[in-house]
């Protein structure tokens, strides 16, 4: 048809499935190819046998300010299903639990009075603020300690930039820090029957307005030929007017070799990113019996062997969400991001489990390892993309040289952190500007 086209999506996540809504509802003929058995890719979740919802691979949450996912759930009339209850969110400081919370919660820790004024200062600065430009001029660290001071950068945040970069924790800039602070909120969100009922309900009414999901269906190649691209899957040649890659940019390259060879190319090889990993346990007993749900843990060191601990948060999803949607399981993430050749992705599921498993009796000296009911271990190379000073220099259009072809990735969300809500608007984003083209 005139001004319709016939468009290829790799990766049924959600960037994916919203590119995929807005195509198809402007008349446009959609298929899309995902390499794994279920919709979500990050977002994904898994279910036990005796549990009523799914839960995360790798923990996550909505902001009330995520205005983007939230407008999608909408518009597929499941707005009843979200919830927004406030849990508890702490740190780890010297051994003991503060509250973490932007609140008056703040003048608890344990910070001398000038460290504390400042740190109010800034972070109502931080909060308020919405020049995120002047602040990718700087790093998180050395913007930090000087607005911040040294006392409340080396308890608070240095612990933190080092258990999420690692090595390259003073390179971060500060428009990073300054986006997970701006759109943060209290209460923090989910979906009934956790985000994998979101997704499979969000893919149910993107296949309503008619597109082709092939799960298990990984894309091997795509070529340009004429006026049209050619993805191998299968071994079959599925020809297409548009194509959106989803997927990192390693493997986009990996994928279309001819993309490699130009400028734009070789800006998406050098951009740097990291992994992560989550080992999920279900215990009997409840583990952090203060109420706190998100506990950040300082790191003293890059090197994960000399750290304090060997993962950076310690999530009980039970203590914000109710045990009985789990069969009554006290459900604990131990997460932590690495680089993708970390040895973390090489050591087998039950070395790494019982890694972190054995760090459990520092947060509850009753614990023992028999309240272990069962675990399961996640793991992702490409997680967390690493925005170093002036990145927006770096953040390349969605429509690359190659005719038809554009890619719509996490990397490309900056100055905002990876998430549900910025992959609905990346997704939509990349929609656009095909209508728009045709």
């Amino acid at each position: 048809m005139p001004g319709k086209t016939r468009t290829g999506i790799i990766g049924a996540g959600v960037a994916g499935l919203s590119a995929a809504w807005d195509l198809a509802r402007a008349g446009h003929e959609v298929v899309i190819y995902e390499a794994q058995p279920t919709l979500g890719g990050l977002a994904a979740g898994f279910r036990d046998a005796h549990w009523d919802w799914a839960l995360e691979k790798f923990y996550h949450h909505w902001f009330e300010t995520d205005s983007d996912v939230l407008g999608l759930i909408e518009e597929i009339g499941q707005s009843d299903k979200v919830l927004f209850p406030r849990p508890k969110t702490s740190y780890w400081i010297d051994g003991k639990i503060y509250r973490s919370e932007i609140s008056l919660s703040a003048l608890l820790l344990p910070l001398s009075p000038l460290a504390k004024l400042r740190l109010a200062l800034a972070g109502v600065y931080i909060k308020f603020t919405s020049n995120w430009q002047a602040l990718e001029k700087h790093t998180a660290h050395d913007w930090l300690r000087r607005y911040m001071g040294e006392e409340a950068y080396r308890k608070l945040w240095a612990p933190l930039l080092i258990g999420k970069f690692g090595e390259a924790y003073q390179s971060v800039n500060m428009a990073w820090f300054w986006a997970r602070v701006y759109k943060r909120s209290l209460r923090l969100g989910t979906y009934k029957g956790g985000f994998q009922a979101f997704l499979d309900a969000l893919g149910a009414a993107v296949e309503q307005q008619g597109v082709a999901i092939h799960l298990n269906t990984p894309v091997e190649k795509i070529e340009q030929q004429d006026e049209h691209l050619v993805l191998s899957v299968n071994g079959r040649r599925e020809l297409f007017d548009k194509v959106i890659s989803t997927v990192s940019p390693h493997l986009t390259l990996r994928l279309a070799p001819q993309l490699a060879h130009t400028e734009y190319g070789q800006t998406m090889s050098e951009l740097k990113s990291i992994g992560a990993v989550c080992v999920v346990v279900a215990l009997k007993h409840s583990l952090l019996t203060d109420g706190t749900y998100w506990l950040n843990l300082p790191a003293t060191s890059a090197d994960k062997q000399q750290s304090e601990f060997p993962f950076l948060a310690l999530v009980e999803h039970t203590n914000w969400m109710e045990r009985s949607h789990y069969g009554d399981d006290h459900l604990i993430y131990c997460g932590d991001y690495i680089p993708a050749d970390h040895e973390y992705f090489q050591l087998s599921e039950d070395e790494l489990a019982e890694r972190f498993i054995a760090q459990l009796s520092r947060f509850n000296p009753e614990f023992s390892r028999d309240w272990v009911r069962k675990y399961w271990v996640w793991r992702a190379p490409y997680a967390q993309p690493v925005p170093g000073v002036n990145h927006s220099e770096k953040i390349l259009p969605l429509k690359t040289p190659l005719s038809g072809l554009y890619w719509a990735s996490m990397s490309q969300v900056y100055p905002w952190d990876r998430g549900t809500n910025y992959a609905v608007e990346i997704g939509r984003r990349a929609a656009k500007l095909i209508i728009e083209d045709a």
